[in-house]
């Protein structure tokens, strides 16, 4: 996320103050382009690798702090946006030789640091797109890591943005939230890839890296699932663009780009063009007190740092981002993929990277201007398919369009990237063991996210949904430390979380979402009858906005029979009549403990959960007793000791 050293409160004329900085630096940059001051005949490349940290029971663990400040003598380490990830940056190594291995082996060697260090907090660390047990209470301020610039960028967005986040995505489930802040950002997590280029070469290898994009992220999805909702392969992409999305909606068909893009056509000349155009459409976010003047440094022969621009382009978030930057005291021009998911393995990472740097080499070698054979609308559609069907998708290619994802890319596209790792002269046994694992992962079908679908498919009769996505997790870490890649993976399975402890905390994590209910006009015998077909004892009442505002409980019907026997004979009663109105209901975060205890003292059968106002899920009776049947189980086969003997006893109730 670069400079931490970031002004919270801005005025307009600060504002104005770093907009100046921010034209002298793209001015600055301009005239070293003219005069070729940036680095040209080097090729180097690079990696970025986000983290999620979790707990015991599998869940976000937000104590980022604490494990860096054990890792404080090492700078390839950094906070991200929420406290549960990490980030750490590999050192640049020049293309060519076993530059794949060495990027393999410091992955893991700075890896098993960040384990050691999170261990010692009772912390295990997880590459994965999405953390499949994120909940959405992970997401609130609290969680955001405690830095000005967070801070301020979420300000910044919310400001423009005018009102809520709204996220809504549609795959195999469909999911509708709203959200207060940019915390969703913090969902995802990557491993981004940089590719060095030389000025003059720039625009072309920026177009093959767009073109190679889509292909690219078929083979490589890893985020399938949010909240427990299966999406598109890589909901990561949709997720990140709707997350700081800072457009407000409007009535209106003008035009405005969204801050997370894949660009609306092809690169000319220059990377000038990327940042006059992003710099010309998007707000200025964030400033910082920039003292140094180019045009001074570049007078004195030096290399200006350009750190407006450079703040300002940390703040426009392209799948292929441009980068300016300085490397053994030369400024050279990177392009920074963020396509990629963080996992499913480390080896699976480095195979997605060999995959993405050969087919920019190969292209790059056979042709000069992807312009001339691929259009840039049928690339951009290549990147959205890929991302909601990963290798079931149809993709365009050179010469080819409709083309099955794992045919392109099993009889062309694979065989290209091994061209291309032979052109930069790397070494034949890394270029077999990566591209080798491409290839058995495209012919298996076996993708990260096809895993974790499949992984959760094979538990549909077992346990909660938050103990099916615990195993997810459990099963991923366990797997990530064997090192073996995923198509050879056995699928997770309720064995690997270790017990049933802790996914039973709060009562988010096991009560019902898939609501019934009815509005306060509907009639009574519709209740009813709702009861009976789905075996359920109470219907909630909301209005159209999903307020809750009533009750019916089995008792409360039954009642209405004893009262009145001739009811459900021709007699259209509405649901107000009968509803209860004084309600006792719990939040998502409420522990199990807490709701229990609740239910007793006020002797209800059910606890409708609600975030304000609004009806988000029901925990009855029933779902405790599976609680309890679960630690009987744990107390029978001596995984547990036993508690105060009237904590699980059941004092009677009105339902």
């Amino acid at each position: 996320m670069g400079s931490h050293d970031i002004e919270r409160e801005l005025d307009a004329e600060r504002l104005r103050q770093f907009t100046r900085k921010l034209l002298t630096d793209l001015r600055a940059i301009e005239r070293m382009l003219e005069a070729g001051a940036i680095e040209s005949g080097v090729r180097r490349i690079g990696a970025e690798q986000e983290l999620f940290l979790v707990n015991r029971r599998w869940g976000a663990s937000s104590n980022n702090l604490e494990i860096l400040a054990d890792l404080a003598d090492d700078d390839h380490f950094t906070t991200e946006l929420g406290r549960f990830n990490i980030e750490f940056n590999l050192d640049p190594m020049m293309w060519g030789g076993d530059c794949l291995s060495r990027m393999e082996g410091q992955l893991n060697a700075l890896l098993e640091r960040v384990r050691a260090a999170a261990e010692k907090h009772d912390t295990s660390v997880v590459m994965t797109g999405i953390l499949p047990t994120l909940e959405k209470a992970d997401l609130s301020l609290d969680h955001m890591t405690p830095k000005p610039r967070y801070f301020a960028l979420n300000e910044a967005m919310t400001r423009l943005r005018g009102g809520a986040y709204i996220f809504h995505l549609k795959g195999q489930d469909e999911l509708k939230l709203t959200h207060d802040s940019v915390m969703l950002e913090a969902c995802n997590t990557s491993f981004q890839v940089h590719f060095q280029t030389g000025p003059e070469e720039f625009a072309k290898l920026y177009n093959i890296a767009q073109a190679v994009a889509g292909p690219v992220l078929a083979a490589a999805t890893n985020s399938p699932m949010l909240f427990g909702k299966r999406l598109w392969r890589e909901t990561r992409i949709a997720l990140f663009q709707q997350s700081v999305d800072t457009r407000a909606p409007t009535s209106h068909i003008r035009e405005q780009s969204p801050r997370v893009r894949f660009g609306k056509g092809w690169v000319d000349d220059s990377v000038m063009e990327i940042f006059q155009e992003d710099v010309s459409r998007f707000r200025v976010l964030l400033a910082a007190d920039v003292e140094e003047d180019p045009f001074q440094v570049l007078s004195r022969g030096g290399v200006p740092t350009l750190q407006a621009l450079r703040l300002f382009n940390g703040t426009i978030y392209r799948w292929n981002r441009p980068c300016y930057g300085i490397s053994e005291g030369k400024p050279h021009l990177r392009i920074e993929n963020r396509v990629l998911p963080a996992g499913p393995s480390i080896l699976d990472e480095v195979a997605n990277a060999a995959f993405w740097l050969g087919l920019m080499s190969a292209v790059y070698d056979q042709h000069r201007d992807i312009r001339e054979v691929l259009q840039f609308d049928e690339v951009k559609e290549n990147f959205v398919a890929a991302a909601r069907l990963g290798l079931g998708a149809h993709l365009w290619w050179i010469g080819k369009k409709d083309v099955p994802a794992r045919e392109l890319l099993l009889e062309e596209l694979i065989p290209l990237a091994r061209h291309g790792l032979e052109l930069g002269k790397l070494d034949s046994a890394d270029i077999d063991r990566y591209l080798g694992v491409i290839r058995d992962r495209v012919e298996s079908g076996r993708s990260g996210s096809q895993w974790l679908l499949d992984s959760y498919t094979a538990t549909r009769d077992q346990g909660t949904r938050a103990e099916r996505l615990a195993s997810l997790v459990a099963a991923t870490v366990a797997r990530q430390r064997d090192g073996t890649p995923v198509h050879t993976w056995p699928l997770a399975s309720m064995e690997d979380t270790g017990g049933w402890q802790g996914h039973y905390t709060q009562v988010g994590q096991f009560m019902s979402t898939d609501l019934f209910t009815v509005n306060a006009d509907e009639l009574v015998d519709l209740a009813a009858s709702m009861m009976d077909w789905r075996k359920i004892r109470h219907v909630p009442v909301e209005d159209a906005q999903h307020k809750l505002v009533g009750l019916v409980t089995h008792r409360t019907i039954l009642r209405l029979v004893a009262r009145d026997p001739e009811t459900f004979h021709g007699k259209e009663v509405p649901v107000s009549e009968i509803m209860e109105r004084n309600l006792i209901t719990g939040s998502p975060t409420m522990t199990t403990l807490e709701a229990i205890n609740l239910m007793r003292l006020h002797k209800v059968g059910c606890l409708p959960i609600v975030e304000g106002d609004r009806l988000v899920g029901i925990v009855t009776e029933r779902d405790f007793m599976n609680v309890a049947g679960q630690v009987l189980e744990a107390l029978f086969q001596g995984r547990v000791e036993a508690t105060r003997p009237g904590d699980y006893a059941r004092e009677g109730t009105d339902d």
